[in-house]
């Protein structure tokens, strides 16, 4: 964790989208941006109580809380539009809107596996394709891809959350490859098992196998992936791209 008493300004005057920001690691992404200068907007799903609370706590003047799916091309056209009328701009995107609906193959209705595959994987290709118009106006812009260990490994009752986001990996390799001559870089960051109320909230044997899983033999902390996603944001990161980074203690 980056001491607060450390104030870094690598995005002063950046303005950053992170789809999916108001819990977990969106919201620590959102903190990190703030304290290093951007503005930000965050979009949430459904829990509108916990959305004013990252407003009240976190985002404060220099960020917005908008509600809006992801997945959905017409609202997310509509926040792109006042993004860019408001600030005329935009640097960042975090494609870190996600769920899971977890079973096996031989169980998982089809609302299962297209609403993970709808979430993560179409909202990813969405977001960034609204974004790259402003950002090859500019001729410099940022998206990062938020996958999965699942992706690379698989796991038991996770084949419509591991295929949603390998196919955000191979999205991301390939849309790198588009629009690199352009000053837009495009990679991805794969979690572990980070400490969230999510991980907390599983039985406490699945917790102990998952933590004798990782070489480092710990969970990761949120700041320990906002640390690479706002490396890959910053001007340090200007000649990576289509890259999967994995941050999660050796699991991989």
């Amino acid at each position: 964790m980056v001491p607060k008493k450390f104030v870094f300004m690598r995005f002063k005057d950046k303005i950053a989208l992170i789809t999916g920001g108001t819990r977990g690691i969106g919201a620590a992404l959102g903190m990190r941006f703030l304290r290093e200068g951007a503005q930000i907007v965050v979009t949430y799903a459904e829990d509108k109580d916990q959305a004013q609370k990252f407003q009240d706590e976190v985002a404060g003047a220099k960020g917005q809380v908008h509600q809006a799916d992801a997945s959905d091309f017409d609202q997310m056209k509509a926040l792109f539009d006042q993004i860019l009328t408001q600030f005329g701009r935009l640097d960042i995107l975090v494609n870190n809107a996600g769920i899971r609906r977890d079973n096996l193959v031989m169980f998982m209705s089809d609302s299962e596996w297209h609403d993970v595959l709808r979430v993560n994987l179409q909202a990813t290709f969405i977001c960034s394709k609204l974004a790259l118009k402003p950002m090859i106006a500019q001729r410099w812009g940022r998206v990062i891809n938020l996958v999965s260990p699942s992706s690379i490994l698989g796991r038991e009752g996770q084949a419509n959350y591991a295929a949603a986001k390998g196919g955000v990996a191979s999205f991301t390799k390939s849309l790198a490859r588009e629009v690199g001559k352009i000053g837009i870089t495009v990679n991805a960051v794969s979690p572990g098992v980070i400490d969230t109320d999510m991980t907390r909230s599983l039985p406490a044997k699945t917790l102990t196998e998952l933590k004798q899983s990782i070489p480092l033999g710990h969970f990761g902390q949120p700041d320990d992936v906002c640390g690479m996603v706002l490396f890959l944001a910053s001007e340090e990161a200007s000649y990576i791209t289509g890259q999967i980074i994995c941050v999660d203690g050796g699991l991989t």
